[in-house]
């Protein structure tokens, strides 16, 4: 186990934390996305704060309350939050309201489409609004813990109690559900539309392969998995909730079916936070010591972004070129690097 407590202990890896811009963002961030070459760290609370490739932060007020939930397609990004309001900032630093909950509910879920098309839940109602702003929604048995749509065509996930629903608001069709007990939270689609995996409640993933839907059982993790990334190409699933990151393969037609997982960067501490590089079998790291590492996956070689010893990363993102690498911790300390 490599741990990095002095700048003896660190000597034996490479390090690129001279080269971080620091950034003191003075709130808690639960999110980081990139605006064209401008990152957005989404604070827990009102706030996002635009960085330029400079350091230069601008705030801009989204919620009026607490931030419970965010994604982002490029070119904008939605926010959910306990006042009630989907709320969109763009490129330019803009924010247009989407919709208000009749009742006031929080917005807890949200996901985009590469269509324009925005899904979101409140309670056990999920809605979705097409490019042409048609709004529809759909009611699942208990209360959404998570959306995502499918890369291909309009099909919606719907993570609840018991399973995920698959909806085509679209279509007259009934929605499928893929069955499995307990309580489903974060859901993603493979990129190839090939498999689903759901984040648990429990300490584990679940997943379908959606031609036959087959399970895919992905346990022995000692904590909940709360941060998931598609390897470039979608060849692997990376994960947290251990003291490794935990690689799914995905490659074959079966996908981790049978399979161990790959592991990489062990630490003493659990790991908060990946993202996959998006073009290179490359994968930033956070733990919750406040380490960050980069991992490149084809032989396990380490590079240190930032020293432990802060809170925990709560936050981090690639630009869609892959030369900009974002990140925050808990505390609001966050910083860029350029590579």
């Amino acid at each position: 186990m490599k741990q990095f407590e002095s700048d003896d202990n660190s000597a034996s890896i490479i390090s690129v934390t001279d080269k971080v811009r620091p950034l003191a963002l003075g709130m808690p961030v639960i999110a980081v996305h990139f605006l064209g070459d401008r990152a957005a760290f989404i604070g827990a609370e009102e706030n996002v704060a635009l960085v330029d490739g400079a350091g230069e932060i601008s705030t801009v007020v989204v919620h009026g309350g607490g931030i419970l939930c965010v994604a982002t397609d490029g070119a904008r990004i939605v926010m959910g939050g306990d006042d009630g309001k989907l709320v969109a900032l763009d490129k330019k630093g803009e924010t247009a309201l989407l919709a208000t909950d009749p009742k006031r509910r929080w917005i807890d879920n949200v996901a985009l489409h590469p269509d324009g098309a925005v899904a979101w839940s409140a309670g056990k109602t999920a809605f979705v609004r097409s490019g042409k702003a048609e709004e529809k929604s759909f009611e699942v048995p208990s209360t959404v813990g998570g959306l995502a749509f499918a890369p291909k065509g309009v099909r919606l996930a719907v993570a609840h109690y018991n399973g995920v629903t698959l909806w085509f608001p679209n279509m007259a069709a009934n929605a499928e559900v893929l069955e499995w007990a307990g309580s489903h939270l974060g859901v993603v689609f493979s990129p190839d539309n090939k498999f689903l995996v759901t984040a648990m409640h429990e300490p584990a993933l679940h997943g379908w392969r959606l031609a036959d839907h087959r399970h895919m059982r992905m346990t022995g993790y000692p904590g909940r998995v709360r941060s998931m990334s598609w390897s470039a190409g979608g060849k692997a699933l990376a994960t947290s909730g251990a003291d490794s990151v935990i690689m799914w393969p995905f490659a074959s037609k079966d996908g981790p079916m049978g399979k161990e997982p790959a592991m990489f960067a062990p630490l003493q501490a659990r790991v908060s936070m990946v993202a996959c590089h998006p073009k290179q079998d490359i994968l930033a790291v956070g733990y919750s010591d406040g380490t960050i590492l980069m991992v490149r996956m084809t032989d396990g070689a380490e590079i240190l972004v930032r020293k432990n010893g802060g809170a925990a990363v709560s936050a981090l993102a690639w630009n869609p070129k892959g030369t900009l690498l974002a990140f925050a911790a808990e505390d609001g300390d966050g910083g860029l690097l350029e590579l």
